[in-house]
């Protein structure tokens, strides 16, 4: 077979295929690293806008051991999974559960989501998104998996302060079970989560924040940070209570984020570690063994590829994730819930296939270039 595709604009690339990046012998020993994970669509399913979520849970499953195979853990039912982009509370709950079953019998990491979504979009009352909240962080603690305590639409569109948020927050606290990751979504990933924390200055978001963690300690394992904001993000990680991880969720600066400096470093909750997992492992395992230059070496190509995945309208990356997996043989369409998959044009997807093939991470040239060359046919540049 043939490598080469003509890409939009009259260019014909040959892809040089990947870069046989190996697995580790376990889980990073310096970082916690966990991939936000998306769903594969069953794609004789009507994932059409507004219908329930039709999942393939073989492959859906299948991703997520690609991801323990290479030592990473699993964020799951989470922004990158289309959860409020086509991923309904229904199937939401039957992926933390099935995933979480799959992460016993694999020793593998797993957090999982929790939020508001069984709720009616818009405006609600405090009590009422405590509840949902409650009721989700309820079936995620009976699944097994460490609960993610995810930004809520509803609250946002609800809440009139700081002080809102901290009366529910608590409340979440005192009732977990285990320690929890708290979750900071920038405006950029969902506009309708601006001024969380209950203001658009985000130094008052951070303060507001900060006093939650302190008043919490013992019950916050660490936040995610996806603000896209790396001296913010620093910043915040150098002030928070001793023992509590700052889990960046920094798509265009991860790689000196989770390096970290004489202060202290970074973890990782990623979207873009399940698009770079083979690139991700071997750089997190060079950072063990404390090779700097291999962890540089290794991230540096990865990173104009997720810049690029998330550009803005940054809430589209996951069309870029779903694309990048059926290129590399983790699925055998590139159809997406509630029809996500027109959520990139056909010029971005061509420039994010040049990308993934300079960093090594479409391990078989052919198979990439047959799947490119009918997407590309069907969105009308002849092949």
């Amino acid at each position: 077979m043939s490598a080469t595709v003509n890409l939009p604009g009259g260019e014909t690339y040959r892809l040089r295929g990947g870069r046989g990046f190996p697995r580790p012998a376990g889980p990073s020993t310096s970082r916690v690293a966990y991939a936000a994970a998306h769903v594969v669509a069953d794609p004789a399913a009507e994932n059409v806008p507004g219908a329930p979520a039709a999942v393939d849970w073989e492959r859906t499953l299948a991703f997520r051991h690609h991801l323990w195979s290479y030592g990473l853990g699993v964020a799951e039912a989470m922004d990158t999974a289309q959860r409020g982009m086509g991923l309904d509370h229904p199937a939401t709950r039957e992926l933390i559960r099935r995933s979480a079953a799959e992460a016993r019998a694999v020793g593998g990491r797993i957090v999982a989501g929790v939020a508001t979504d069984q709720l009616p979009p818009g405006p609600s009352t405090l009590p009422l998104i405590t509840e949902a909240y409650l009721e989700q962080l309820a079936e995620v603690a009976a699944a097994g998996a460490r609960p993610v305590l995810m930004c809520s639409r509803q609250l946002a569109a609800t809440a009139t302060g700081a002080e809102d948020y901290l009366q529910v927050y608590d409340r979440l606290l005192a009732a977990a079970d285990q320690p929890v990751v708290l979750h900071w979504l920038g405006d950029m990933f969902d506009p309708a989560l601006a001024g969380y924390w209950g203001s658009s200055d985000l130094d008052d978001a951070t303060e507001t924040v900060l006093q939650l963690i302190k008043d919490h300690q013992a019950r916050v394992d660490g936040i995610k940070v996806s603000l896209l904001d790396a001296e913010r993000e620093i910043d915040l990680r150098r002030r928070l209570p001793e023992g509590v991880r700052l889990y960046t969720g920094d798509d265009f600066n991860y790689p000196e984020l989770i390096r970290g400096d004489e202060q202290g470093h970074s973890d990782a909750l990623l979207g873009v570690f399940a698009a770079i997992a083979p690139a991700a492992a071997t750089a997190l395992a060079a950072l063990d063994a404390g090779d700097l230059a291999t962890y540089d070496e290794v991230f540096a190509p990865t990173l104009p590829l997720a810049r690029h995945l998330f550009a803005t309208p940054t809430w589209h990356y996951k069309t870029g994730i779903v694309f990048l997996a059926w290129l590399a043989g983790h699925q055998d369409h590139f159809t997406m819930l509630a029809g996500q998959q027109a959520g990139r044009s056909p010029a971005h997807l061509a420039r994010l296939l040049v990308l993934a093939d300079s960093a090594g991470l479409l391990p078989d040239a052919d198979l990439a270039a047959t799947r490119a060359r009918a997407y590309f046919t069907v969105a009308g540049v002849a092949q």
